[in-house]
């Protein structure tokens, strides 16, 4: 057996470390974390990733920035299906792409390695085929809710780290169609979305590790829908959308408690159809329709409130994308 400090790993003529085999352990003055799972999966969080759109035809294109810090998205790789009106979830590991139409409305769920890049590969079907939905997740469960053509009330959930096809959860208070939605590591929120033949400004909220209908939360501040939203554990925050205009409105809510949102600022445009993903600071929202479609990405803290910033530009102007990242709020800070 050898010991030695972990401040003090060289030979004895200080030129090299040592060669460790067999049992060694190791002493110091705080802590220390052995790395551990599958070389891939290691390595620093915080990347979002954009999947799907119209741009200015419906897409397959995947691509990614590093939330931390600003920038324009680079390419990651493609979905199997192009498709818009998409919906996203990810754990610190996947992403997951699920529905949308292109040209037909698809129950299809891809995924990918986010610390990696590539092609996704495919993962299995909701229950219904869906398109304008809204995904959250928590570090283990992925939740799907709302449908542009049957406003279905219904919600899917998968289970990220595995594959295979969605399970009924529950359903949504309201049918919907383009609601948006956020998380923390116990509760998913839907907020907004149009239920025909008006828009909805009605917030639920779930517990993701249970099965079961939802529940109401509060209200947004006004009636709307394809918007977004991101969270961090504390905050969900919503961004855009229509009411029937194009908006630049930010709102957020505690996802801890209930309650109505508060208006937290502007996007730097009105737009619709966007997708956003965030980190445990930063909240992100990308592309969306102006009118036009734009290729705009905005940043907030999600801890303040205030306008948002610029944060660079995706490939090409996209709307109807979905974005995740693997240190969302339904993963815990």
């Amino acid at each position: 057996m050898s010991e030695y400090r972990i401040n003090q790993i060289t030979n004895q003529a200080g030129t090299a470390g040592p060669q460790v085999a067999g049992i060694t352990t190791f002493s110091s003055s705080s802590g220390l974390v052995m790395p551990s799972g599958v070389t891939e999966y290691r390595g620093g969080r915080g990347r979002g990733v954009f999947g799907g759109g119209f741009a200015p035809v419906n897409t397959n294109v995947i691509q990614y920035i590093t939330i931390a810090t600003a920038g324009n998205a680079t390419d990651f790789g493609d979905l199997t299906v192009a498709r818009r009106g998409i919906a996203s979830c990810a754990s610190s590991t996947r992403g997951v792409w699920g529905g949308g139409i292109g040209p037909a409305t698809v129950n299809t769920i891809d995924y990918v390695t986010i610390s990696a890049t590539g092609n996704a590969f495919d993962f299995g079907d909701y229950t219904v085929t869906r398109r304008q939905n809204a995904g959250c997740s928590s570090s283990t469960r992925g939740l799907f809710a709302g449908d542009l053509a049957n406003q279905y009330n219904i919600i899917d959930f998968i289970t990220i780290a595995t594959l295979g096809n969605a399970t009924d959860f529950g359903d949504l208070t309201v049918n919907k169609s383009a609601p948006s939605a956020c998380s923390n590591s116990t509760r998913g929120i839907f907020g907004g979305g149009n239920s025909s033949p008006a828009n909805s400004n009605i917030i639920d909220f779930v517990t993701i590790a249970s099965t079961g209908n939802a529940q109401d939360f509060g209200d947004l501040s006004q009636t709307k829908t394809e918007l977004t939203a991101c969270s961090s554990s504390v905050r969900g925050v919503f961004g855009g959308g229509y009411t029937p205009t194009s908006l630049n409105t930010i709102e957020y809510i505690t996802i801890a408690s209930t309650g109505d949102a508060q208006d937290f600022g502007d996007l730097t445009g009105v737009r619709g159809y966007l997708g956003s993903c965030s980190n445990s600071i930063r909240g992100v929202f990308g592309g969306g329709y102006a009118p036009g479609n734009v290729n705009t990405i905005d940043f907030v803290t999600i801890a303040s409130t205030g306008n948002a910033q610029d944060f660079g530009d995706l490939l090409t102007p996209n709307q109807g994308l979905a974005g995740c990242s693997d240190a969302h709020g339904g993963l815990g800070d």
